[in-house]
């Protein structure tokens, strides 16, 4: 089945900062905005050179999904691409790798090899206004409907792709949020 002729997976998430009213009670990671959830653990992993943002793996229960955002072209999206591109990588890495309709459109599933043998995984895309958002579904989250909830969290995320010129492919940038002050919180005068 073409692109042009599936339905849109995201009418109901992932988010565009357009269609939001502002981060709300999200966690604001520059590009990526995530609401929390009960259990809900974030790590982002920084690069140490760098000290970039270039991963954020959310954990929930036995689950978990890495997040990665990118820069996309104004006419067409970069999932079709991608898709291709990471089941050679997977397959030429020893593992199994097959495309599946799912929630969020064209899917990958299958195994890489990790400790104790083959590893369960799935990888969704979601190409955006100029930006593609990437999970890597890993653990209980790996079969489809394996984790409602963190599947949930996923859909809610909002990417704030920014204004600037940049090549499609191109990470964008990822920050640490800023803690609030606490002298803001405890000062009865500020609202």
């Amino acid at each position: 089945m073409s692109s042009e002729s599936r339905p849109d997976p995201r009418v109901a998430g992932p988010w565009d900062v357009t269609e939001v009213d502002g981060v709300d009670t999200r966690m604001d990671f520059g590009s990526l905005w995530i609401r929390g959830v009960d259990g809900l653990q974030v790590q982002a992993q920084m690069d140490d050179a760098t000290k970039v943002v270039g991963l954020i793996t959310l954990t929930l229960g036995s689950g978990a999904v890495q997040l990665q955002v990118f820069a996309a072209p104004r006419t067409a999206g970069l999932w079709d691409d991608v898709r291709s591109q990471l089941a050679s990588s997977v397959t030429s890495q020893g593992g199994v790798i097959e495309e599946g309709e799912g929630e969020f459109g064209i899917e990958l599933r299958g195994r890489v090899p990790g400790q104790g043998g083959l590893q369960p995984v799935r990888f969704v895309g979601v190409d955006g206004p100029r930006w593609f958002l990437r999970g890597l579904f890993l653990g209980d989250a790996a079969p489809v409907g394996g984790s409602p909830e963190l599947e949930g969290v996923f859909r809610d995320i909002v990417v704030n792709r920014g204004i600037e010129a940049m090549a499609p492919g191109e990470a964008l940038m990822m920050t640490l949020p800023v803690a609030p002050d606490p002298a803001e919180a405890s000062d009865p005068a500020v609202p």
